[in-house]
């Protein structure tokens, strides 16, 4: 027996959060009886569940996979306004899949797709202080005070938030161009973060979460996760990622690997000015 939530999102219908909305929304039956309640449990064996009159069944395999967001598009399964949602960009999957959290809809960047349950959960719960990097293109004033603020927590929404990493990278057409580092999924959290200091954030991308980076990966286009990566993503919470993995996944194959050391150079012999040699202790030698 499992939690009707977790049992929606182990058949890929959405995120455990997700699922939730949709329960509440009455779109989900039991054996033909509507549910609503969020800690009724079903037979996995036994019954019947359906999401708007279709049934749903848990997945036989999970699929992973990285897709850099553009701007315009909403990070649901659905959208009741009819605007355009992340599904559209990965409709050559035939796995039903959903988003591992949310970005934002003016956000472009890096979002992890899934439909393991388990492993969303492990991502999106906050205990978990799973990283997401941002890089801001912001107007106002920029100077340490501004840094310093962001670094030890703004308040936000009557709540303060957590310290945060934040480095000036250059300025741009658009204004300076900032790296922000939080562990936090607070609604559009970066933008108010800036908006808290007098900045106003132009353009954002997420760059880095959960240890994987974007890196090369055209706007709009996805791929999968490699087995490295995915079984990195799976010990989140266990304390049990290792460096090497955090190489891999933050600077590619060759950097996990190791490069040969380079052979030292042999050290040039010391001299004073008049050309004679000296040795370690600053004494002349013949």
């Amino acid at each position: 027996m499992v939690r009707l939530q977790k049992y929606l999102a182990d058949c890929g219908v959405a995120s455990r959060r997700g699922s939730e909305e949709i329960i509440k929304s009455g779109r989900v039956a039991i054996n033909g009886e509507t549910a609503t309640e969020m800690g009724v449990k079903v037979d996995e064996d036994n019954d019947l569940v359906t999401v708007d009159g279709s049934e749903v069944r848990p997945a036989k395999k999970h699929v992973y996979i990285m897709l850099n967001k553009p701007a315009g598009f909403v990070t649901t399964v659905s959208d009741d306004k009819e605007r355009d949602t992340v599904m559209e960009l990965v409709s050559d999957i035939s796995d039903r899949i959903y988003p591992v959290g949310r970005l934002d809809y003016d956000t472009e960047g890096l979002l992890l797709m899934t439909n393991d349950g388990d492993l969303t959960y492990k991502i999106t719960h906050p205990k978990n202080n799973v990283e997401k990097t941002y890089i801001a293109e912001v107007t106002g004033k920029i100077d340490m005070s501004t840094i310093t603020r962001l670094r030890r927590g703004v308040v936000i929404d009557g709540v303060k938030t957590s310290p945060a990493e934040v480095n000036v990278i250059g300025a741009t057409q658009l204004g300076t161009r900032i790296e922000i580092t939080i562990h936090e999924g607070r609604n559009r959290q970066v933008r108010k973060m800036f908006e808290s200091v007098g900045c106003i954030v132009k353009r954002l991308k997420r760059t880095r979460e959960a240890g994987l980076t974007l890196g090369h990966l055209p706007l709009g286009k996805w791929r999968r996760l490699s087995e490295s990566e995915i079984n990195m993503l799976k010990k989140i919470g266990t304390g049990k990622v290792s460096s090497k993995e955090k190489s891999r996944s933050m600077y590619g194959e060759k950097a996990a690997k190791g490069k040969p050391a380079k052979p030292r150079p042999k050290k040039k012999p010391r001299y004073s000015g008049n050309g004679i040699n000296k040795n370690k202790s600053g004494r002349k030698t013949p």
